[in-house]
C-alpha cells in the first residue's frame, strides 16, 4: 500500500467513523505530512517498506527542531495511524517496539477561588456589553466548558429552569452539566434583559454580542487578556484556564473524580487525574539521547528551516 493512501484512508477514518475534531484532523495531518516527506526524502514510498529502526531515526531527529511536547505528539500520530493501518489492512506495525518512557507531569494552571471572585466581581453588570461578558466567563468556570463549546452553545441546549446545560464536546460526544446554583441568576438576566437587545432576526446560539452575531473564541480570549492586566493578575490566565479552575476547585471541595471527568467530558480518567495535584507519574513520550547499538549509519532527513522546524 502506498503511504499517501494509507495517510487519506486513515484522514477519512478520523473524520468520518471516529467523528475526530477538525483540530485533532488537522493535527495528524500536519504530523504525518512531515512524516510522510522525511520517508519519501529516505526513498520510502510503501507502508510495507517502513522500519521501527527509521521511525526510532526520525522522533530522535525530531529533538533537534521540536520542544518535547511536540515530539510526543508526533510520535502519538504517527503510533495511531501505523495501529490503523495493521488493524485494517495486516500490514506489519513497526511501532510495536517504540521505546516510550514515563515523565514529570505538568500541573496545569489555575485561578485561586479569591482570583476568580475578583474577576467575576470586576463587571458592571449594569452595563450591556458587560453582562455578556461576565455571563460567557461564568459559563466557562461555572460548567467547565471549553472556550469552543462555550461560543457554540445553542441557545435550546441551556435550561436554566432545571439548571443544566447540554453540550456536545470532542468527537461529538453528548455530555449534561448542572449549572452551579449561583450561576443561574446571571445567566437569566442576561438571556431575559441583554440577549433579546443584541438579537438581529434568527439566532441560533445563546451568547449573541451587540452586532446580533455569535461571540468568537478571539474576542473571548482577548477578554481574558486585558482582565489580567486591569486585574494585576500574576498568573496568565487563559479561557481554558477557566476550566482548569472549575475542575481544580470542584475536586478540592470534595467531588469525586469520575464525575469530574464526566462534566469535563474527558474519555480517559488518566486526563482528569492530573487535577489532583499529586504525584509527578503523567505520561509523557521522551526518548533516549543515543541511537540502538545495532544504528550502523546515520539515516538522513530533510533539512531544518531558519525557524529550527521543518517546513
Amino acid at each position: 500500500m502506498k503511504i499517501n493512501q494509507a495517510i487519506k484512508l486513515f484522514l477519512n477514518h478520523l473524520q468520518f467513523e471516529k467523528q475526530a475534531s477538525t483540530n485533532t484532523i488537522d493535527a495528524y495531518a500536519s504530523d504525518l505530512k512531515r512524516y510522510q516527506e522525511a520517508l519519501e526524502f529516505a526513498g520510502i514510498f510503501k507502508m510495507e517498506d517502513v522500519s521501527d529502526r527509521f521511525i526510532e531515526a526520525y522522533i530522535l531527529d525530531c529533538k533537534d527542531g521540536y520542544a518535547s511536547s511536540s515530539v510526543a505528539r508526533i510520535a502519538a500520530s504517527i503510533r495511531s495511524f501505523h495501529h490503523y493501518v495493521t488493524d485494517r489492512y495486516e500490514i506489519h506495525d513497526p511501532t510495536l517496539n517504540l521505546m516510550v518512557h514515563h515523565g514529570e507531569k505538568k500541573l496545569p494552571v489555575y485561578a485561586s477561588e479569591v482570583e476568580i471572585v475578583k474577576l467575576m466581581e470586576s463587571f458592571d453588570d449594569s452595563n450591556p456589553q458587560e453582562l455578556l461578558q461576565h455571563a460567557i466567563l461564568e459559563m466557562l468556570y461555572a460548567c467547565g466548558l471549553r472556550i469552543s463549546e462555550a461560543v457554540n452553545l445553542p441557545y435550546n441546549q441551556i435550561d436554566l429552569e432545571t439548571g443544566f446545560v447540554r453540550v456536545f464536546g470532542k468527537g461529538k460526544k453528548e455530555r449534561v452539566i448542572p449549572i452551579a446554583s449561583g450561576s443561574i441568576a446571571l445567566f437569566k438576566q442576561y438571556r431575559d434583559q441583554v440577549r433579546p437587545g443584541f438579537v438581529k432576526g434568527k439566532q441560533p446560539y445563546f451568547f449573541v454580542n451587540q452586532h446580533g452575531r455569535k461571540v468568537t473564541v478571539n474576542s473571548v480570549e482577548e477578554l481574558m487578556r486585558n482582565k489580567c492586566t486591569e486585574l494585576q493578575f500574576v498568573k496568565h490566565l487563559t479561557p481554558h484556564k477557566l476550566r482548569h479552575s472549575y475542575a481544580t476547585h470542584l475536586l478540592r471541595n470534595g467531588a469525586d473524580l469520575r464525575s469530574i471527568q464526566t462534566m469535563l467530558g474527558h474519555s480517559d480518567i488518566s486526563t482528569t487525574e492530573i487535577y489532583t495535584h499529586v504525584g509527578q507519574d503523567q505520561k509523557f513520550v521522551q526518548y533516549a539521547k543515543e541511537l540502538p547499538d545495532d544504528f550502523e549509519e546515520p539515516l538522513q532527513f530533510p533539512p531544518l528551516n531558519k525557524q529550527g522546524l521543518k517546513d
